[in-house]
């Protein structure tokens, strides 16, 4: 019964208190939850990446593969952002 009761407190009753929640900890914490959300990406397209290739490919690679080039793509808005809107940063 402690167990159901902690749940209750814990997680939002409503999809607007989730909202707040996931507000929160962006604003508290905001590398571990780009972290986070950069991995659940690759939860998508590592298997594609792994699907496309050979057999001679191994999971680890397609991760690995799909994580480089999600970094890559971040990289490169980051710089096209920093290019064109100088005076932000």
């Amino acid at each position: 019964m402690k167990r159901q009761n902690f749940l209750n407190d814990v997680l939002p009753n409503n999809f607007q208190e989730a909202i707040e929640l996931a507000q929160m900890l962006w604003q508290r914490h905001p590398i571990p939850v780009q972290i986070f959300l950069v991995m659940c990406i690759n939860l998508i397209i590592a298997p594609a990446v792994y699907a496309a290739a050979d057999e001679d490919l191994t999971r680890k690679a397609a991760w690995g593969l799909s994580l480089l080039g999600l970094v890559i793509v971040g990289l490169a808005v980051y710089l096209f952002v920093v290019i064109f809107q100088p005076e932000r940063f």
